[in-house]
């Protein structure tokens, strides 16, 4: 056997910058026995994370494997959390020692909603699906399928002291189940779009659902009890549905019987929302005391249900005055509707609004016996908010106690780029520049800074430069975490930004047509005199016929390639800045470039999902590679190889070898689009930034590439994938697969 090109393989090393994803919920847990209120759990991408909102700090790490956390439940004992994942699959994972031994896969699609009965032996899910599935945890086994709903479940609410189940769904419909039977006995029509939320109140006896509109619903919930002669077997539930009692005289429901066997459920009225878009979460405490609901907007509204006595009290004094209103006035009969119209309103009254920094995607709250409330935000530019309330105060406010930031970016990290020691990254995003240790993970610096769209360290890593949207160049000062200078560079966006090989200046390209030069200078610093700071100087311009994307120096500084708009890449001798060459043949635009360490080939990504390998001598095309199936977003080499990687829209990382024209590896695990990547000096580490706000870390090992085995394993892979969907597998001939 003759000797093989040997390849490395690059495993994925870590998940970081990212405090929560926007699928999943927020919910507070309990930790080794801590103080509530004090720990929450995020989901991050295929992972769970566990913060400390007190220190700010991640705790635990639930480790997933490949599909994006959904939805997150904790345990009534807070010893367990239930995950559910896009795939439909469960697992459950102990919060002690954070490893998971129960494993459901029942689902085919992503899981909307999870509920724990009150002992936590029996878990239900609700999925895209629109299945409902009532799992045994004890005996790690599912009880039974629920199949009824026309669309995604919203949510599913198991009673405590009967054996029955409510679900509400996109379908706009809310359905209540008779686990002895396992039948839905009562479908629910008073809702004309989909309901989105749902809350039991006052034990149970009160139904609440929020919908596409500024009305949270109210039902009254009356259960039968038939009589029973002593020793009569027990009599089997009704397996028939039955619509609600409405006022708006919706459409009934087929096979509707005109009695109800179990309980009834009558319209009670509603409670009026400040917002006017749809609900997003209504959620209650695990006591049912207090109710948190939010839309789409950053405003949180609290309302708080009073107990049964208050009401009661509260009912005395009304029914009193109607009845003196009565006797002053002809109209005794309506004293009556007054009160029994504004029942509601004294039950569910509104408490407070939390205004948060940013849109709210998921919201959990608890409340401690003193009275004090604590909310969790998660909201979608990955933040979580925690805020704490007195609800025995008159008109309480909520005030902020924790904001978990540091962790992560607001917006998308466009640019990264690795120190010259491989040691520190450097990442930047619509409004903030951060400096991350590649080995802790945590961040050195954060400095705001205008949107980023290409960054570079400074010979000597001392100072870190980036090119914004507005066509600034922006200097920061590490050591002091401080903004040195702004330059004007560009008219429109700076699109690129590179170092020239022998580390003396720098080279931009802009949307405004132009390629300009720039020298490293040091001059006094105006404030402290004494001090010399970092500046650039521009020395030379190059005026061309369209938007520059990208530009690359080759190593040896020869030339200079700037891909254009106009779908070609032009080359320039560096020093007299005369043509050389043009690269023609990509279909749109090249978004990215780069030159191998031996200036002997460029490799060209573009917006067409090609790869392009060409040679730097004559222009000519090597090859062209079909590489993403999506636009080719950056492309870098490997230092001192003719490998290189690409990262495309599609969530996916490849690794290509331009010699052999051929794909190594593929680094799967972003959920969202790949913007960029960064490749450390020594080749060892690879570094990617996506459109989930997560940036991941992966790490060169000394396993070597087999190609053949990953070509097969490939091969396997999309067969048991097309099994799994119910596909056909296309089966060849054995006579026509040796014409191949």
């Amino acid at each position: 056997m003759g000797l093989t090109k040997q390849y490395l393989r690059y495993v994925p090393s870590a998940v970081f910058g990212l405090v929560g994803s926007q699928k999943a919920n927020v919910v507070f847990v309990r930790l080794r026995g801590g103080e509530q209120g004090r720990y929450v759990a995020a989901g991050a991408c295929e992972h769970v994370f566990i913060w400390d909102v007190r220190k700010a700090e991640k705790i635990l790490i639930l480790e997933g494997k490949k599909h994006e956390v959904t939805y997150l439940c904790p345990s009534p004992d807070g010893i367990h959390i239930a995950v559910g994942y896009e795939d439909g699959s469960v697992r459950i994972f102990s919060l002690l020692n954070g490893e998971s031994n129960i494993s459901f896969n029942g689902h085919k699609s992503a899981i909307t909603v999870m509920h724990y009965d009150t002992l936590g032996a029996r878990l239900v899910t609700g999925s895209k699906d629109t299945d409902v599935i009532v799992w045994d945890i004890i005996n790690e086994c599912g009880l039974y399928r629920l199949k009824g709903h026309k669309d995604a479940i919203t949510q599913a609410l198991l009673l405590k002291n009967k054996n029955l189940l409510v679900t509400s769904s996109k379908d706009s419909f809310v359905k209540w189940w008779d686990l002895d039977t396992q039948h839905c006995f009562k479908t629910m029509v008073g809702h004309r779009s989909e309901v989105w939320g749902m809350v039991l109140l006052n034990q149970e006896t009160r139904l609440l659902t929020g919908s596409a509109d500024s009305e949270l619903r109210a039902w009254d919930i009356d259960y039968l009890e038939e009589s029973k002669e002593v020793g009569e077997p027990q009599q089997k539930k009704g397996k028939c549905l039955l619509g609600a009692d409405d006022d708006d005289n919706e459409e009934e429901v087929p096979n509707e019987e005109p009695e109800d066997r179990i309980l009834s459920c009558t319209k009670a009225g509603s409670v009026l929302r400040e917002a006017r878009d749809r609900v997003v979460s209504l959620i209650a405490d695990p006591k049912a005391k207090v109710l948190a609901c939010h839309g789409l907007d950053s405003n949180l509204e609290i309302f708080a249900v009073l107990p049964e006595e208050d009401i009661q009290k509260k009912m005395e004094r009304k029914l009193k005055k109607a009845k003196k209103k009565a006797k002053s006035q002809d109209g005794g009969a309506d004293a009556t509707d007054i009160v029994v119209e504004r029942k509601l309103t004294d039950e569910i009254q509104k408490l407070a609004s939390i205004k948060a920094s940013s849109k709210i995607r998921s919201v959990d709250c608890l409340l401690s016996p003193n009275g004090e409330m604590k909310v969790a935000l998660l909201l979608q530019n990955n933040t979580i908010e925690t805020y704490s309330l007195k609800t025995t105060e008159k008109n309480p406010t909520g005030t902020k106690s924790s904001r978990l930031t540091l962790g992560g970016h607001r917006t998308d990290a466009r640019t990264l780029s690795f120190s010259s020691d491989n040691i520190a990254i450097l990442s930047a995003s619509g409004d903030t520049v951060k400096v991350w240790n590649r080995a802790t993970l945590q961040v050195i610096r954060t400095m705001a800074c205008e949107y980023a769209l290409c960054s570079l360290f400074v010979p000597g890593d001392r100072q870190i430069i980036v090119g914004t949207k507005s066509g600034k160049i922006q200097i920061f000062d590490l050591a002091s975490a401080s903004l040195l200078e702004t330059a004007e560079a560009h008219v429109g966006a700076l699109w690129s930004i590179c170092l020239s090989p022998d580390q003396r200046g720098i080279v931009t390209g802009g949307a405004d047509k132009m390629v300009k030069f720039w020298d490293f200078e040091l001059i006094k610093d105006k404030e402290s005199g004494a001090n010399k700071r970092l500046t650039v100087k521009h020395t030379r311009t190059l005026q061309l016929d369209e938007d520059v994307l990208c530009v690359r120096y080759s190593p040896d500084q020869r030339l200079l390639a700037v891909s254009l708009l106009d779908c070609t890449v032009k080359i320039f001798y560096t020093d007299t800045l005369k043509f050389f060459l043009s690269l023609y043949g990509h279909k749109l635009p090249v978004l990215c470039l780069d030159i191998s360490h031996d200036s002997a080939l460029i490799a060209t990504g573009s917006a067409d999902r090609n790869v392009k390998v060409w040679g730097l001598d004559f222009g000519d095309c090597h090859r062209s590679m079909f590489a993403h199936d999506d636009s080719v977003m950056f492309l870098q080499f490997v230092p001192k190889t003719h490998l290189f990687f690409t990262a495309g829209k599609d969530q996916k990382i490849k690794q290509w070898d331009a010699d052999k024209f051929e794909r190594i590896q593929t680094l799967e695990g972003h959920h969202g689009e790949v913007w960029c990547l960064a490749i450390s000096p020594n080749g060892d580490h690879v570094v990617s930034s996506s459109h989930d706000k997560s940036l991941r870390l992966w790490e060169r090992t000394r396993e070597p590439i087999i190609l053949e085995e990953e070509k097969e394993m490939e091969r396997e892979a999309e067969f048991e994938e097309s099994l799994a969907k119910g596909d056909e597998p296309v089966m060849v001939p054995r006579t026509a697969a040796t014409v191949f």
